[in-house]
């Protein structure tokens, strides 16, 4: 029998990715001038997708990105503006200011193309629907013209993706002809992972596993210290490692997601702020609340730089969230945190 390995976790996968590129590197070449090691036909698959969180104290993940960036896809969008403002580097892949074309997955994926037209989206869910064990729901994000823009340094990383129920869950294939094993494929494992469970939860099915194949998976040289840093962290870890439980996602439509947008457009754009006292008020499950709450802390790292976040706001999020942020921005966290109030 021919198997992928198969880890429990993302974390697991992540540090195995990172171990064999490091230690096992093929090639060592500089794209671009972009120097890195590199391992070829790099594969993997997660039993539990939702375990998409990687906690390690020398890595920062930064969630509130994360969120924002599988959003983007969820919403269709290919604009510079909302992606930029939780990651400013973006605006340097467009070469018009205003949009990404290789970055913006969920465009192709979401947008409706014009009027009395339908997303891929929309015909991949009436295939899975209508066909018993289709092979076909195959949505391909890659486009060749990408490559004849001179210098274009958002040629899109993502080949397809491919969808497949079988025995009542949702698989997710992922196929990517380069993937950055330090960055991109922390943010690259959530997104998809997340997009997994929204579709099998419009589909009312399970989720199964996810498999993510790579055609060249690489380790930048300037990455080098951060990743020898978590190696080194990772071979510390014992049974006490810090980890919380996954966060599941209750139904969700797309009015949710319509509500969520426009609240998260009023933080960008310090028209609004989450109290923690009214977030009911906003209609969403908590688990969306929380993720809300995470926008109002963007929203006070940007638009109130050199303040301490609001102590409030921190204890009504769930501890999982609180380790993630106080590692990633300890300059600005109150001391102590309140206790959280939430389980979502």
């Amino acid at each position: 029998m021919l198997a992928i390995p198969t880890f429990s976790t993302f974390e697991d996968a992540y540090l195995a990715v990172l171990r064999h590129v490091g230690g096992q590197t093929e090639f060592v070449n500089a794209p671009r001038g972009n120097a890195s090691r590199e391992c070829l036909n790099i594969s993997l698959r997660l039993d539990d997708p939702l375990e998409r969180i990687p906690y390690l104290r020398a890595r920062k993940v930064n969630i509130i990105f994360h969120y924002a960036e599988a959003l983007w896809y969820l919403w269709g969008r290919d604009d510079v503006e909302m992606i930029s403002y939780y990651a400013p580097q973006m605006r340097s892949y467009s070469a018009d200011g205003h949009t990404l074309r290789g970055s913006a997955y969920g465009h192709r994926l979401f947008a409706v193309p014009g009027d009395g037209e339908v997303s891929r989206f929309d015909r991949l869910l009436t295939l899975l629907r209508g066909e018993d064990a289709t092979k076909r729901a195959v949505s391909v994000a890659f486009d060749e013209s990408e490559l004849d823009i001179p210098h274009n340094i958002d040629v899109s990383c993502m080949i397809a993706l491919q969808f497949l129920i079988r025995d009542g869950v949702l698989h997710l294939i992922c196929y990517m002809r380069a993937n950055d094993a330090d960055q991109g494929l922390l943010s690259d494992v959530f997104s998809f992972t997340l997009l997994q469970e929204f579709t099998a939860n419009l589909l009312g099915v399970g989720v199964g596993t996810y498999a993510h194949h790579v055609g060249s998976m690489h380790i930048g040289d300037r990455d080098a210290g951060r990743v020898e840093r978590v190696l080194v962290e990772a071979s510390t870890l014992g049974p006490g490692r810090v980890r919380f439980p996954s966060a599941r996602m209750p139904a969700t439509s797309w009015a949710d997601l319509a509500v969520l947008a426009a609240y998260e457009e009023a933080l960008r754009r310090d028209r609004d702020r989450i109290i923690p006292a009214k977030v009911d008020e906003t209609g969403l499950a908590p688990y969306w609340q929380q993720v809300l709450l995470l926008f109002e802390v963007q929203r006070q790292i940007v638009h109130q730089p050199g303040r301490l976040l609001d102590r409030a706001v921190l204890g009504a999020l769930h501890p999982r969230y609180q380790w993630l942020l106080s590692h990633r921005w300890p300059e600005r966290m109150p001391a102590p945190l309140a206790t959280s109030r939430s389980s979502a």
